[in-house]
């Protein structure tokens, strides 16, 4: 006869045996659990069943064929090289997808991360950061040169707005006809986006006269072309919600929610749009966290702000130091270096920095003022005190010499606009802050940006009094298979719930403890 376990830490061990089943059995007055069937005793009543419960099950198996993963698990780029090569590698090798991250670095940087992560990685999936600059047309472009020159087979797209030449080049490039006759898309794009009205776009095959441009070029063959028209822009969307960086701060359950049923009323019409992934991010730092998003439908998850505190990630000590100790409400909105002057903000760490504050002080000096030369006095000794360490006057000539090589047009236009220079030489202090914080820059950690969302608050208080308190024992495989592990466990208890079964508190939450001492799984790049 089956043994039924009553004391607090044998119950929570058949939960959580995942790869067994579990009864929730009723003997002698005392509720308890069992990992087989109890049998026909006299005094057993048999309340409740949960199967096994495999955690790659939790999303989506389309998503994880497309592109040959063990887990329903993506980890976001972080602009910089913060997701660095390590990172990629890291993840790739324990069978989830992560993303380098491109955006900000010269081309030069990104040619010798792509080169590594080939020879690294000659089979295992990853991903590469695309972003759109509006300002810097050619960047794009000569990223897209880059990654169909070195083979690079996914990039996670984010900040469209509308599709691009180059955006669609790479997609049509990568496509072809299979040997049973179906297209194959050889380059993958995973689109980050927050609102709908983005989200659209991708659903949907690539403009026609984009299409059009691009044939006419001699770039694509009328096959490609003809194929474009065929499929969706994107193969997965990730909705990002409250996230690190830019984010429109809306809540992941409204956003999931909305973003599944664009894609399903796609899928009820038979357009190509019905076969496109759908994943969550922003907020997700926890085995709850995680379980919520997959319970509301999403075929895969994705971590941001948890990972950049973590060993792998290319940061400074000082900067994971400060990750490691902030709370969900050490969160704060500044303005954002690259949209400066649309007054646009990114999320970032107030813990530990005074960023937050001093940012915001110069959009309003930019918004209140015509140029340096209108600045009163006092604004013009803090400014040389606290933010540029040097005399105001001293300033420009060390912009433009820097936009000289890397963009002239902007350089020369402000030499004749007063507003532009004082914006551009505020966007010196926006843009230095986040590197300050990634070389963990001696005298700048009051001006360190760390770019940060709830999630890491969410994720600290989890893992409070585990070796995953100090930092440097993260590890990003660790975490994913933490957080999934925890996500399949909650559904379990989310099953027994449904079944009428009320569980002591203690059941739950998924311990941190035994996630953080256990080993991660052998390397398993291959799709399951």
């Amino acid at each position: 006869m089956t043994a039924v376990r009553f004391g607090r830490e044998e119950v929570r061990e058949v939960l959580a045996d995942l790869a067994r089943p579990c009864f929730i059995v009723r003997a002698a007055g005392r509720v308890g659990a069992a990992d087989r069937h109890p049998g026909p005793a006299a005094d057993t009543e048999l309340l409740a069943v949960a199967p096994p419960v495999a955690a790659p099950r939790l999303g989506s198996a389309a998503f994880l064929r497309r592109h040959g993963l063990r887990a329903p698990y993506m980890a976001g780029s972080m602009a910089g090289g913060i997701s660095s090569v390590e990172f990629v590698t890291a993840l790739a090798r324990h069978g989830c997808l992560a993303s380098f991250g491109a955006a900000g670095l010269p081309l030069e940087r990104v040619e010798r991360a792509v080169q590594e992560l080939r020879h690294r990685l000659p089979r295992a999936p990853w991903a590469c950061n695309l972003i759109h600059d509006p300002a810097r047309p050619r960047t794009e472009r000569e990223t897209v040169d880059l990654y169909l020159r070195h083979g690079v087979t996914r990039v996670e797209a984010s900040a469209f707005l509308e599709p691009t030449v180059d955006l669609v080049r790479y997609r049509a490039t990568g496509l072809r006809r299979g040997r049973d006759g179906k297209t194959v898309a050889d380059h993958r794009i995973v689109a980050k986006v927050s609102q709908a009205a983005t989200a659209a776009f991708f659903l949907r095959p690539a403009p026609e006269e984009l299409l059009t441009r691009l044939r006419r070029q001699g770039v694509l063959t009328a096959e490609q072309a003809r194929l474009a028209g065929t499929v969706a822009l994107a193969d997965d969307i990730t909705v990002e919600a409250d996230s690190a960086g830019h984010t429109d701060r809306r809540p992941l359950v409204t956003q999931v929610p909305l973003l599944l049923s664009l894609r399903d009323a796609e899928a009820l019409g038979d357009r190509p749009g019905g076969a496109v992934g759908i994943g969550a991010a922003g907020g997700i730092g926890t085995p709850r966290g995680a379980f919520a998003a997959f319970a509301m439908g999403a075929d895969y998850v994705v971590t941001g702000s948890v990972n950049q505190s973590c060993a792998e990630a290319d940061t400074s000590p000082a900067a994971k130091a400060l990750l490691s100790q902030a709370t969900i409400a050490d969160c704060a909105m500044a303005p954002a270096a690259d949209m400066f002057e649309m007054g646009i903000d990114v999320q970032v760490l107030k813990r530990g920095t005074l960023f937050p504050g001093r940012a915001a002080w110069l959009y309003r000096l930019y918004r209140d003022h015509a140029g340096l030369d209108d600045l009163g006095a006092a604004d013009r000794a803090r400014l040389e005190r606290e933010l540029f360490h040097r005399p105001l006057e001293d300033m420009w000539p060390e912009v433009a010499a820097y936009l000289g090589s890397r963009d002239p047009e902007t350089a020369e236009r402000a030499r004749e606009d007063p507003r532009l220079r004082m914006a551009l030489v505020f966007r010196w202090y926006l843009g230095l802050s986040s590197r300050w914080a990634v070389s963990g820059e001696t005298g700048r950690q009051g001006d360190f940006q760390i770019w940060c969302g709830p999630a890491m608050g969410a994720f600290n208080a989890w893992v409070a009094g585990t070796p995953w308190s100090t930092p440097e024992n993260r590890r990003v495989a660790q975490v994913a298979e933490a957080l999934l592990t925890g996500a399949a466990y909650h559904s379990r208890l989310a099953q027994l719930r449904l079944a009428g079964i009320r569980l002591p508190p203690w059941c739950g939450e998924y311990p941190a403890h035994a996630a953080a001492a256990r080993p991660t799984a052998p390397d398993a790049p291959s799709a399951p």
